[in-house]
Formats: C-alpha cells, sequence, structure tokens
C-alpha cells in the first residue's frame, strides 16, 4: 500500500464546446501537476468540451435552439478511444500521472448520436482503464444525457490505490454509494457541476461513510467564457459573472478538507494523502467490513452482458 501521495483537483474551465482546444487545456495542466509532483490529477465533471447549463435556461419548446445547441455538443463529444483519448493518454505517460477527466461521450457502440456523462480513467503510463457513465442524469440534463448502466461501476488499480467515480448527484445515492465501497475504493473521484455548501457537506460526509479520499471537482466558469454565438449566453443576468464558481475540495477519510474549497478562480488545488489513514478510520466504523451485516442486507449490481 502506497502511503504518500499527492493527488490533485484541476477546477478549470473549458474552451466551451470546442473539443479540440479543451483536450490541449486538459494535456497542459496534466503536464502542469506531474511536474509538481502529483500522482492522480482530477478534472471536473463534461469538462470535454463545457456543462450544457442551457437545459436550465432554455425550455423544451424551443426545439430548433435545442437541436443546434444539441449537434454542437456530439459534434465535442469524445469517442472512447479517439485521437482525443490518444492526446490524454500521452500526456499522461509523459508526465507519469493517473488521469480523471469528465467529458460527453458518443455511444459508438450503437448509433453514435447519443450522449453519456462519462469518466475516463487512464493510469500513468498512458492506458486508459475503463470509464464510468452517469446512472442517471438530473432534472434537465435528461434532455442531453442517456443512463449508464451496472457495467461501469468499476473501481481501478493503480499506482496510486484503488480507484473509482461517482459523478454529481449519483453521490446522493447510496446503493451506488454502496457499490464503490464494496469495491474497496480508497479514493473516490467526484467531478460535479454543485457547487453549494450543501455539497461539500455531502462530500465530508460520504468521506467518513465510506472511509476513503474524496476529491470533489467543479468547473470554474464565467458568463464571458461562453462565447457570444450562442444565444443562451443573454438569458443570464446582465451583472453576473460567474455561471459557476467551483468550490473544488479534496477530503479525507475522518471528513477533514484538506485542500480548499477554491472559490471564483481557476487554479489546481494539490493535497498529500496517506493512504494507512483509511484504516484509521474505518477502526470504528467499516460500513462494507464489520459494520456491514451480511446476515441481514444482501445487495447485488445488475451487470448487462451487452457490450
Amino acid at each position: 500500500m502506497a502511503k504518500n501521495i499527492k493527488v490533485a483537483a484541476a477546477q478549470l474551465s473549458p474552451i466551451f464546446l470546442d473539443k479540440e482546444k479543451t483536450v490541449k487545456k486538459a494535456c497542459a495542466a496534466i503536464l502542469e501537476a506531474g511536474e509538481n509532483g502529483a500522482n492522480l490529477i482530477v478534472f471536473p465533471e463534461a469538462f470535454i468540451a463545457g456543462y450544457p447549463d442551457w437545459v436550465w435556461l432554455i425550455p423544451n419548446s424551443k426545439g430548433a435552439d435545442l437541436n443546434e445547441l444539441y449537434l454542437k455538443l456530439v459534434e465535442n463529444a469524445v469517442s472512447v478511444p479517439d485521437d482525443s483519448t490518444v492526446k490524454l493518454c500521452e500526456s499522461a505517460k509523459t508526465a507519469g500521472i493517473n488521469v480523471v477527466i469528465g467529458m460527453h461521450e458518443r455511444n459508438v457502440e450503437t448509433s453514435n448520436a447519443s450522449l453519456f456523462n462519462s469518466l475516463l480513467f487512464i493510469n500513468d503510463k498512458g492506458t486508459i482503464l475503463g470509464k464510468h457513465r452517469k446512472l442517471i442524469p438530473t432534472g434537465g440534463e435528461r434532455l442531453i444525457w442517456s443512463q449508464g448502466d451496472g457495467r461501469t461501476l468499476s473501481s481501478y488499480n493503480t499506482s496510486v490505490g484503488k480507484i473509482a467515480g461517482l459523478i454529481c448527484w449519483e453521490n446522493f445515492m447510496p446503493l451506488a454509494r454502496n457499490a464503490i465501497y464494496e469495491l474497496g475504493t480508497q479514493i473516490l473521484v467526484s467531478p460535479t457541476w454543485d457547487k453549494s455548501p450543501n455539497w461539500i457537506q455531502t462530500m465530508q460526509h460520504v468521506a467518513r461513510e465510506g472511509g476513503l479520499f474524496v476529491i470533489s471537482t467543479c468547473m470554474a466558469l464565467r458568463k464571458n467564457d461562453i462565447p457570444d454565438e450562442y444565444g443562451f449566453k443573454k438569458l443570464y443576468p446582465e451583472d453576473r459573472e460567474w455561471i459557476n464558481v467551483g468550490n473544488s475540495s479534496i477530503i479525507a477519510p475522518n471528513g477533514k478538507i484538506l485542500a480548499g474549497p477554491l472559490e471564483a478562480k481557476e487554479g489546481i488545488l494539490y493535497a498529500d494523502i496517506n493512504l494507512q489513514d483509511i484504516i484509521k478510520a474505518k477502526r470504528m466504523f467499516d460500513v462494507v467490513g464489520h459494520y456491514s451485516r451480511p446476515d441481514v442486507f444482501n445487495f447485488k449490481v445488475n451487470k448487462p452482458n451487452k457490450t
């Protein structure tokens, strides 16, 4: 078990709806984090190539507007693998760092025209370990993203321990969390769009409940980061500067905030962690160990055979 590890949360703004430029920015951040000694870097939800905040602004009756935005979103989504993933893997290998990055992912296995809200996991050798597709989009997000399934509820053995991910409000789902805990996860990455104080409290609870480290990474996005060509930009209040202030944080198994929250600025948060703190945290409460009561509860994740 690796003891001393440096992890990073990349609270950055994407180049809105521009996959190529956003990937370039991500690669630069990967190299920067590697130079600063980080062993793992986590990017925000839907970082490639931007969170579709218009779902909370434009009513579904505006079909023509939504169609154009969706087209742009799909054109700038990631296929796994593609040229974008090749560049990310090359940067991870060069920097010698594990990478988890949020993205819009095309459903290449069928129509190639629907999208998932996904996380891509890359190890420090530049190898794709796998991906996680968000199980259930929230509210207006359901007009954009398909539903994931149990096949991508996985953890991955890396040079920094066992890593798994839940996206945004998936972290509110007790059974999804339990699935992650049962996998022996040591570092839970939780990319999100939620910037609220309540979210940080949730992350602290999850860290304590699971007895693991949590890296919550949120996108910092200004109104000026959205090009004027996208008409929904005018729907924000005229004096509004920040669409999302971020509030990314890194949290220890005892619920203590180790870094952050970082508010209203771009930046990369760093924290030194020791995986032995996980064992110390589980002495009194191990949710899938001595506290699990398998004689009382049964738990199963359905994993369809379809590939």
